[in-house]
């Protein structure tokens, strides 16, 4: 791509974004100097405990507050200038002052005049003042540890892959593959319930969809109690989106410039005004791609050992990529104890996909042979989902019943057209569409039910069907039969439907300094897949299966002192296959490496335990957790080259998998201007299985392995002054080892910089990612008659700046507390009520 062609794209996507670029400039802080005074009533008595504000007249950021002592007096550090200063104590008329602070000194006594009557009566005409104070990033509770992502400079104007990768606990593969602890079986929600914003199978292109701004927090959920859904043996990841508690009209915008080539504007309006809230948040956005993938297979001949074949390939894809975003909704409090909520989503997602494939053969008694494969496609995809929910509070205690209803529905529109020429000469032609449906309904109530001071008893259910449609169509134009060439045509047409129905009990106490609680779920599932083949009517399949398990939790907390806990629990869960899994469908893009569905795949149990201590003193909070997990059906990957030399990956269920370690995080607010956020997981493996159906590969494979490795990553934020900071972010995972697979290890550094500016209402940003270009996944494979390495890289690095300005700041609403529940297990959206 040209430098013209570049200018071009920027230009058409931002929306205007360059001009809102050209207004921002910098506003580098001053020194503060100390100030004292003290408050008198006017007995020239002092006033303890009254709120003081000091209010910048130019710079709203350079403004603070405090409070009065015992004996009528305060201190604090301002920045030199004009400042109107707020007087306010209880049975005390409000008090304006108008003062220029230029030097450090007491500005000595300042006066306020009682009410009439010395009553509390008007004390609820006096406006609260509000003191922003920086939250930690990272918190840990009962049964969940949440991340704000708010403070992470290095995915300003990114998007949920890219907050995902900095979250502790969590990595993100260089394929876009999310993973916990090691495992990528992970079940992600969207305000508490699975959407259709992540599409079907949760890839990554829908990762990228969902902008980094519109995020409030992630829940990071290692070990669910009974009252989530028990799919995602390594946890949950509950994705909790922006809904303002200002009153009045708020809102703020957010455009990102980036190379490789993106743009993004997004926007986050909200209004509310007595008994109604409104919200709408949306944007799009264009971004480019590129994927490397390099497979060097060398085959060894059983019957001469010298007689081998080389294989060796490249695969670049370059996509260009527009998504668009818009959801809005009302939450409306008919009563004190009841409110309906409701809201729609619609997100969009385009783009068009040129991959080239290039082979290389060499074989010992023959030419050397030279393919090329081009792809190009293109990919349509709408998501559509609608909830409604009602919330009412029997009392005052603590007794509520929340009732939901959401309607989803994906469908997914691919189009790749195939052309292959071997050693210069034309030979294969193809056309494939592939089209994808989902509708899914998912219907749930939860009933809360306080016991005496302590205690809570909880129940529900819930009701999910789900439902795919796959319709794969093959034209081939022009194919002609050669060794290394070989494409199977498949049209074919296949349906996945999945019911499920469950109920959970749950009981939650404390006795004395010891909190314990205790869980049941029970669920029923049932699955029905139809496969017709279109072109070879042998093929077609009717299948059904049925489980139905129990999936007990258990919570032990043990306070020591205030923040100093230890925390033991214990669930089990389970891993259904994802129906792309199950379907026969091979990949088409390439020839040489073949996915294959496997229909016969059942689900994995796992068992998981977890020890942790956690304690926070002052600035610096640590969270250590020792944790192991049994897999029994445990899903294996398994990759053979079929008799002409193509690789196939099937999923198959294999072994058990025991996974135990520590995984450690802190936050050490170590300065005024240096804070760090760490997380290192130490962990140990051990993986069994032996694959010897001897139809499909030709000696028995084992999949046995164990040892030790490591995950860590390394935030450092650096506060320059009041409106400028900047990050460096460091990640590793070691290597690991089994009989078949060698995994290399892995790093990468990124960099961010953020400054505020326009008086606190904009932010300007800047990240680079992976600096040194160091984010790849390389890997060697052993089989009976074959090792073979692969290299893959995801996205090369990239820069993005990014402006955000805020506008109608509102006053804040603070929302009614709960009675505290130091046992809760509640997520957040259920704290709060559905969005």
């Amino acid at each position: 791509m040209n430098q013209t062609e570049i200018i071009s794209i920027i230009t058409k996507k931002t929306l205007g974004l360059t001009f809102v670029l050209s207004a921002a400039a910098f506003a580098f802080g001053q020194e503060k100097v100390g100030v004292s005074g003290t408050i008198v009533d006017k007995s020239n008595q002092p006033v303890p405990y009254a709120s003081v504000t000091f209010s910048h007249k130019e710079n709203k950021l350079y403004s603070d507050a405090t409070l009065t002592d015992d004996k009528g007096q305060y201190q604090l550090e301002l920045t030199p200038g004009n400042y109107n200063i707020s007087i306010e104590a209880i049975d005390f008329k409000k008090s304006v002052i108008n003062k220029q602070i230029a030097a450090a000194g007491n500005i000595g006594a300042l006066s306020i005049e009682a009410e009439t009557s010395p009553t509390n009566l008007k004390t609820q005409d006096i406006q609260g003042v509000t003191i922003t104070v920086a939250t930690k990033p990272y918190k840990v509770e009962l049964d969940k540890r949440t991340y704000d992502p708010s403070q992470d400079i290095v995915s300003k104007g990114g998007n949920l892959q890219d907050v995902l990768s900095n979250v502790p606990s969590v990595s993100v593969d260089t394929d876009g593959t999310v993973s916990m602890r090691g495992s990528s079986n992970v079940r992600f929600l969207i305000n508490g319930k699975p959407s259709a914003l992540l599409g079907i199978d949760d890839g990554a292109n829908a990762l990228q969809s969902i902008p980094a701004d519109q995020i409030e927090r992630i829940e990071v959920i290692t070990n669910p109690s009974s009252k989530f859904e028990a799919s995602g043996t390594a946890g949950i990841l509950n994705i909790i989106l922006k809904k303002s508690k200002k009153t009045g009209f708020n809102g703020s915008v957010i455009g990102t410039l980036g190379y490789l080539p993106q743009t993004n504007l997004n926007t986050n309006l909200s209004w509310r005004k007595g008994n109604l809230t409104w919200f709408l948040n949306g944007g799009g956005g264009y971004r480019e791609s590129k994927n490397t993938n390099r497979n060097n297979a060398t085959f060894f001949n059983a019957a001469l050992d010298s007689d081998r074949t080389f294989t060796d390939q490249e695969s670049i894809t370059d996509s260009k990529n527009n998504n668009y975003n818009a959801s809005s909704g009302i939450v409306y409090d008919i009563s004190d104890k009841t409110s309906i909520n409701a809201s729609a989503t619609v997100r969009t997602f385009d783009s068009e996909n040129l991959g080239t494939i290039t082979y290389d053969y060499r074989f010992l008694n023959d030419p050397r042979s030279f393919a090329t494969r081009t792809n190009t496609g293109s990919n349509n995809n709408l998501a559509f989902q609608g909830d409604f929910g009602i919330d009412h509070k029997f009392d005052d205690k603590g007794q509520n019943l929340s009732l939901s209803a959401s309607l989803q529905s994906n469908r997914s529109y691919n189009i790749t057209d195939v052309d292959q020429t071997e050693n210069g000469l034309f030979e294969l032609q193809n056309s494939i569409n592939q089209n994808t449906k989902n509708k899914t309904l998912v219907g749930k109530a939860d009933y809360e039910l306080p016991i005496g001071e302590n205690s809570r008893f909880e129940a529900g259910y819930r009701l999910d069907i789900n439902q795919n449609t796959y319709d794969n169509d093959v034209l081939e134009r022009y194919n002609i039969t050669s060794p290394f060439n070989f494409l199977p045509v498949y049209t074919y047409n296949a349906y996945y439907r999945e019911i499920f129905n469950a109920g959970y009990v749950q009981f939650k106490s404390k006795i004395g300094n010891l909190g314990y609680q205790l869980g049941l779920r029970n669920e029923h599932s049932q699955i029905d897949i139809k496969y017709s083949n279109l072109d070879f009517n042998t093929d077609n399949i009717n299948n059904k299966k049925t489980y139905n398990n129990l999936f007990p939790s258990v919570f032990l907390s043990y306070e020591i002192a205030k923040d100093n806990q230890f925390l033991v629990n214990y669930s089990r869960r389970i891993d259904r296959p994802r129906s792309f899994f199950l379907i026969p469908n091979p990949s088409y893009t390439d020839n040489q490496n073949i996915f294959d569905g496997n229909i016969d795949l059942n689900p994995s149990y796992v068992d998981s335990y977890e020890f942790g201590y956690s304690i926070s003193k002052g600035k610096f909070t640590i969270n250590p957790t020792l944790y192991y997990r049994h897999t029994n059906d445990d899903v294996k990957m398994l990759v053979f080259p079929d008799d002409i030399g193509a690789f196939h990956t099937r999923p198959i269920n294999l072994g058990t998998d025991d996974r135990f370690g520590l995984d450690l995080n802190f936050n050490w607010d170590a300065t005024k201007w240096l804070k760090f956020l760490g997380n290192v997981d130490v962990f140990g493996y051990k993986t069994t299985g032996v694959f010897d159906d001897l139809s499909i590969v030709p000696e028995a494979m084992s999949f046995e392995g164990n040892g030790f490795s490591t995950r860590a990553r390394l935030t450092s934020t650096f506060k320059i002054d009041k409106t400028f900071s900047f990050q460096l972010q460091g990640f590793y995972r070691g290597a690991q080892k089994t009989n078949s697979v060698d995994r290399k290890d892995m790093y990468a550094l990124n960099f961010g910089a953020s400054k505020t500016i326009w008086d606190g209402n904009g932010t300007l940003s800047f990240n680079i990612q992976d600096i040194f270009n160091t984010r790849a996944m390389q890997s060697t494979a052993y089989g009976v008659n074959y090792v073979r390495d692969s290299y893959m890289q995801w996205q090369p690095r990239q820069f993005a700046v990014s402006l955000t300005y805020r506008f109608k700041q509102g006053e804040k609403i603070e929302q009614p507390k709960r009675k505290k529940d130091v046992n809760s297990n509640a997520t957040g959206d259920e704290q709060q009520g559905p969005m």
